[in-house]
C-alpha cells in the first residue's frame, strides 16, 4: 500500500520569542515491510536542518531559529510503501516462555524489559489486572497471551479524546476507563514487561478505516505496541483498534515510551504564551494535490492543554502536547 502522510505542526506565540530550538521524530522508518519513498520537512521561519540517529535508531531532525518570531510552522510530508506482515502462527509452544528468559534475549532487549517513564506498574494497574483476569493469561503461550491482552484492553476502555493529556500517567486512564492510543499502549507495555516480554512504544500514523471499526482519530498521530518473541521477532499490536499492526500502520519511531519519541520537542527563549495546533492526513497516494486541497485536508485543530507561558527572559522547555490518538 502506497500512502501519503502530511503532518502539520504550528506553534503560535502571544508575542515574539527570541529563539526556538526543536527536535522532531516525524520521518517514517525504513524496513523490510516499510519502504520510505520520500520525506520532506518544511520550516517557517526557514532554518538549517541537521539529522542524527538516536539511541533506538530513529531518524531525528533538529534545528535552531535564532531570530525573533511569533510563529513556528513545521510541515512533514512523506510517501511510504507498506506491506502486510506475514501471517502469525495460531499459537506458540509453551517453551517460548523459557526462550524469553535467555541471556541473549534479555541482553538484546534490556531497554524494553524495564519499567520506564509512563509505562510503569502502579497500584491501579495491578488492580486492573486482577479485575479483568489478566494474570491467568500467563498460563497460555506468549503469542496467545499478548493477543488476548490487546483484546482485553480494547474491550475495557472507551476511546475518548480529552480525558487524558500527553503527559498524563496511566492511572488517569485506568481510573476513568477512558483514553486514547497513547494511554492504551503504555498500559499494555507495562503489563507485557511485567511478564518478561520485551515491549516497545511505536509512534507513527494510521490510515484509518472507520467503516472497518477503527476508533482512532484520523487527524492525529497514532501509537501502538511491538512485542518481541524469539520465534516471531517483533510483532505489532494495536490495542486501540484490536488489530495486528499491518500495512495501514506507518511507524515513525520506537522507544521505551512516548517521552522517547514525541513528534516534536524543544525549547524557546522568551516570556510569551504558546499555543499549538496540529493537523495530520494519511491517505492512499494519488496524483499530486493542489495547494488549496492540501490546506483543506491538513487544516490543524487546536490541541487541548497546549497553552504555555515561559519565564521572563528564560529558556522555556516546551514539549509538543500533541497527544497521540
Amino acid at each position: 500500500m502506497l500512502l501519503e502522510v502530511r503532518h502539520v505542526t504550528q506553534y503560535h506565540y502571544a508575542e515574539p520569542v527570541r529563539e526556538s530550538v526543536m527536535e522532531v521524530w516525524m520521518q517514517p522508518q525504513k524496513g523490510a515491510r516499510q519502504r520510505l519513498v520520500s520525506f520532506d520537512l518544511e520550516l517557517d521561519p526557514p532554518a538549517q536542518l541537521f539529522s542524527y540517529a538516536d539511541a533506538f535508531g530513529n531518524a531525528v531532525y533538529h534545528f535552531d531559529v535564532p531570530q525573533p518570531h511569533d510563529r513556528l510552522n513545521i510541515v512533514a510530508r512523506s510517501a511510504v510503501e507498506t506491506q502486510a506482515p506475514p501471517p502469525l502462527p495460531a499459537a506458540l509452544d509453551m517453551g517460548e516462555w523459557d526462550r524469553l528468559k535467555s541471556d541473549f534475549v534479555r541482553g538484546e532487549n534490556f531497554d524494553f524489559l524495564r519499567h520506564h517513564g509512563f509505562a510503569v506498574e502502579t497500584e491501579a494497574l495491578q488492580q486492573f489486572v486482577m479485575e479483568r483476569g489478566i494474570e491467568p493469561l500467563r498460563a497460555r503461550d506468549p503469542l496467545t497471551a499478548v493477543q488476548e491482552l490487546s483484546k482485553i484492553i480494547y474491550e475495557s476502555f472507551a476511546y475518548e479524546p480529552g480525558v487524558t493529556d500527553a503527559d498524563s500517567p496511566i492511572d488517569l486512564a485506568l481510573k476513568a476507563r477512558r483514553g486514547v492510543c497513547q494511554d492504551f499502549a503504555h498500559i499494555m507495555i507495562a503489563i507485557c514487561r511485567s511478564w518478561g516480554i520485551p515491549a516497545r512504544y511505536v509512534s507513527g500514523y494510521l490510515f484509518t478505516d472507520r467503516s472497518g471499526g477503527d476508533r482512532s482519530d484520523p487527524d492525529a498521530t497514532h501509537a501502538w505496541v511491538e512485542v518481541f518473541l524469539p520465534s516471531t521477532r517483533w510483532i505489532g499490536l494495536d490495542p486501540t483498534n484490536n488489530v495486528i499492526a499491518g500495512e495501514r500502520h506507518v511507524a515513525a519511531a520506537v522507544g521505551r515510551d512516548y517521552a522517547d519519541v514525541p513528534p516534536s520537542r524543544g525549547v524557546y527563549k522568551g516570556d510569551a504564551e504558546s499555543q499549538l495546533a496540529v493537523g495530520v492526513s494519511v491517505r492512499r497516494a494519488r496524483a499530486a494535490m493542489t495547494e488549496p486541497e492540501f490546506i483543506r485536508i491538513s487544516q490543524p485543530s487546536f490541541a487541548r492543554g497546549a497553552r504555555r507561558r515561559g519565564p521572563a527572559g528564560g529558556l522555556r522547555y516546551d514539549q509538543q502536547q500533541q497527544q497521540q490518538q
